[in-house]
């Protein structure tokens, strides 16, 4: 015996949401959406054309597919049709996939996406899932969605570059040795500037002109082909003067895209290249790429932002200026790997944001091995004499103040440091291992009395029982995250070019990373 089943009955239509479970994923997309202010859509309003379909309508359909781990246009567009808590949330309307590529790359829509993770902040904090003590921070490369082999390297185009500087110059030169050029008034002696160049091509093709007018005027043979032959090395320079001037645009605006970068895919000029980590043993590959740093708290991603350095250092500061003005107020504690440790780093987070800074540094957990403390040439480890500003060497030499050194950084921080000098190294039985100095020289000790005296707060704070439950944290917190990204939504690789539209793409993947883990935990 068989349930009733036939074709032929009429079924009315029914309110789809009775057909969602009580705690499906649609439902915490639609309260997320709608708790938005509606000041942030007032930018998608337009007096003229047709009506658009409203951006909440349009949000909740890009971020319920992002959950499910579609990010394909199309691929919207087909779930607007076969499933149920799509065509609830579109309430029948079905966007084609080219409404929906248009919308998500909006500029305007930044705004909602940060209004997003503002919202939802807010959320886990009435719910108590999180209790704002700390951030923990961190980052990630994903690929970009760029062609293969169209890197550009900034040292080549610096090395064509100089040779260019160099080709103008001598032919520069030539010109006005054979007086086909006056001399110009130029702005530099080093190189030709591109106005210059073109200056220079129209010279010469106002004295090939002249050539071609006098074999025009002339009627004897003989004075054409003189006229003929004269006119062949201005017409060679000509030619070559176009290629330099085309090649010192196209220099330019190499040197315009790169900016503080080495390198950029041709396909998109917003992504660096970077090494990634394609398999377990860890073999990197170069790609194409952009840095994406995440703060998170509970597991759950509260801002991000991408970066195109492929290093975590220079990162920090700028991320946290970026949470202060669009996502939140920074709680006391700021958590990071060793990866964010540095003088400018600590500095930033202490003085200027008077927060607590949990991170570590390059040679934290080194310093913990035994063998570490009882390395007697180890500088960490000589005896100091706070009275006389010495060092005593395992040779029982001194090693006296000699002068003060100032370095500056390519971003401009700078750092100072007490430079000390042993007394006497001639004749010392632990030379070979002490220093490489070479011999006559005395062994020299940089000391940077800021930065150690930043270690030693970092040593106090992670032997603190607090502080260091706070940082153990880290890795089950923020590294999850990335986990859910890249495992379980599989969004591995940016399906859009441009470091905006990426920027919204990132904030959508990310948001459904957090709707996800929200609902299975209720």
């Amino acid at each position: 015996m068989f349930k009733d089943y036939t074709m032929n009955q009429i079924v009315l239509p029914l309110d789809l949401e009775v057909k969602l479970q009580n705690n499906d994923i649609a439902f915490h997309v639609h309260h997320l959406v709608e708790s938005i202010p509606q000041e942030a859509f007032e930018p998608f309003l337009r007096n003229e054309g047709c009506p658009a379909y409203h951006p909440r309508m349009m949000l909740k359909i890009i971020l319920c597919a992002y959950t499910q781990s579609v990010f394909s246009g199309r691929k919207m567009e087909a779930l607007l049709k076969d499933s149920i808590r799509m065509m609830w949330l579109a309430q029948g309307y079905e966007p084609s996939y080219r409404t929906i590529n248009r919308f998500r790359v909006q500029p305007e829509v930044k705004d909602l996406i940060r209004q997003c993770f503002i919202q939802f902040r807010c959320q886990l904090i009435e719910e108590k899932l999180i209790d704002q003590e700390a951030i923990f921070i961190d980052g990630t490369k994903i690929e970009a969605n760029a062609n293969k082999f169209t890197f550009v390297w900034k040292k080549a185009i610096e090395k064509f570059h100089q040779r260019l500087i160099d080709k103008s110059n001598q032919l520069y030169n030539e010109l006005l040795e054979n007086e086909i050029i006056p001399q110009m008034e130029r702005e530099s002696d080093e190189q030709l500037s591109f106005g210059e160049l073109t200056q220079m091509v129209q010279k010469v093709d106002e004295v090939v002109t002249e050539y071609d007018k006098q074999m025009e005027e002339s009627s004897d043979v003989t004075e054409r082909k003189a006229l003929r032959s004269e006119r062949k090395y201005p017409k060679q320079v000509r030619k070559q003067l176009i290629d330099f001037v085309l090649r010192k645009r196209k220099y330019q605006q190499d040197f315009k895209i790169f900016g503080p970068r080495n390198s950029y895919s041709k396909t998109d000029l917003d992504a660096t290249f970077m090494r990634m980590k394609d398999d377990y043993m860890k073999n990197g590959q170069l790609k194409a790429g952009y840095n994406v740093q995440i703060a998170t708290e509970g597991q759950y991603a509260l801002a991000y932002s991408l970066f195109p350095n492929p290093t975590d250092t220079r990162t920090l500061i700028p991320f946290l200026d970026e949470i202060e003005q669009h996502y939140f107020e920074l709680p006391k504690h700021i958590v990071a790997d060793a990866g964010y440790g540095s003088e400018q780093n600590f500095s930033d987070i202490l003085s200027n944001r008077n927060r607590e800074a949990l991170i570590t540094y390059n040679m934290f957990l080194k310093e913990q091995k035994k063998k570490y403390k009882q390395n007697t040439f180890n500088p960490d480890n000589w005896e100091y004499d706070q009275e006389t500003d010495t060092y005593m060497c395992p040779n029982q030499k001194r090693l006296e103040f000699q002068y003060h050194s100032v370095r500056t950084d390519a971003t401009g921080f700078q750092r100072s440091f007490k430079i000390y000098e042993c007394e006497d190294c001639s004749g010392c039985p632990f030379r070979s291992s002490c220093t490489k100095a070479k011999e006559g020289n005395n062994r020299k000790l940089m000391v940077n009395k800021k930065w150690e005296q930043q270690k030693e707060y970092v040593r106090a704070k992670l032997s603190e029982e607090k502080t260091s439950a706070i940082y153990r944290k880290r890795k089950t917190d923020v590294e999850p995250v990335f986990g859910f990204l890249k495992a379980n939504l599989r969004f591995t690789r940016f399906s859009v070019r441009g470091k905006s539209k990426v920027e919204n793409e990132m904030g959508l993947a990310l948001m459904a990373v957090n709707l996800r883990k929200f609902t299975a935990i209720n």
